[in-house]
């Protein structure tokens, strides 16, 4: 029934004029943020004032708006199916030459991105220049919402598959497609430690790793909204990025991920908003500092 329900709300509100759509999500957002607990808010509000060097006014500014995107970008999401009949519309890409450079390899690769704009839009607007996108997500603990989600991202053109399925993301690189990784999460044990907006961090290998292991181009891509045109977006693609391949394995993740990280880095102090600040970016490494200090 869940599952149902959403479905005709997707549809629904692919009917609503988009100024409206945008409207309601605004209003998520901002009832939304009411809720959020405090901790969190305090948590995202301090690493802005360190990350950026901003004072606490303005940084709690940037928390709130970070978190109030988030309505707008869930009625996007529901309006896909609208979207995928026409994504110039809504999506303008600038560094068009590199997606085909990426392409001209013949080799598959990685799409490096963040938690930045409405990164959901991103497979579409790119395999509609042609590229095979294998779209890794999360599996989300409901079913049923899980299910939407994907039916929703299944009229981005796009192949999905499960964070954890690292079998499968080397079986779609050998179909020569480009696997999509965010990695601006903490990664946990499994990361690397290096400076992240100027505080230690766990990084994610993943696009360093399949990367190097498939001698394949990493594909940097953030995207952003529009402010000359509300309710559209700018899709700034980079430079392919390859892994080194040299006797010192350790040593070619770890330098690519420090050029990686510059880039995100780069973005999220061009574009603080829209950033997802409400994430503990550096959770493990607090912990592991928290440890060491009581030993």
């Amino acid at each position: 029934m869940l599952y149902r329900f959403l479905v005709l709300l997707s549809d629904i509100v692919c009917t609503l004029p988009r100024g409206l759509a945008r409207g309601i999500g605004k209003l998520i957002g901002e009832l939304t943020w009411i809720v959020v607990p405090g901790k969190r808010k305090t948590m995202a509000t301090a690493n802005i004032e360190r990350s950026l060097q901003v004072d606490k006014a303005t940084a709690r500014k940037i928390a709130k708006a970070s978190w109030v995107r988030f309505g707008p970008m869930i009625m996007e999401v529901l309006s896909f199916k609208r979207m995928a009949k026409n994504i110039d519309e809504y999506v303008t890409i600038e560094g068009e030459e590199y997606i085909q450079e990426a392409i001209s390899y013949d080799r598959g690769g990685v799409i490096a991105t963040a938690h930045s704009g409405n990164w959901e839009l991103i497979g579409m607007a790119l395999t509609s220049r042609g590229m095979k996108i294998a779209g890794v997500a999360q599996h989300q603990r409901n079913e049923q919402v899980n299910d939407f989600i994907n039916y929703c991202r299944s009229f981005t053109g796009m192949h999905i598959t499960d964070k954890l399925d690292v079998k499968e993301m080397l079986t779609m690189l050998g179909k020569k497609y480009f696997v999509g990784l965010i990695m601006d999460q903490d990664g946990g044990g499994t990361g690397i430690m290096m400076p992240f907006l100027g505080k230690e961090a766990s990084c994610v290998q993943g696009p360093a790793v399949l990367s190097r292991f498939k001698k394949a181009p990493i594909l940097p891509v953030f995207i952003r909204e529009n402010p000359d045109k509300p309710g559209t977006h700018i899709l700034q693609v980079s430079k392919p990025v390859f892994t080194p391949h040299t006797k010192d394995k350790q040593g070619d993740i770890y330098n690519t991920l420090v050029e990686l990280n510059k880039m995100v880095e780069q973005h999220i102090r061009a574009y603080p908003k829209d950033w997802f600040w409400l994430h503990d970016r550096w959770k493990f490494a607090d912990r592991q500092n928290n440890v060491k200090n009581l030993q």
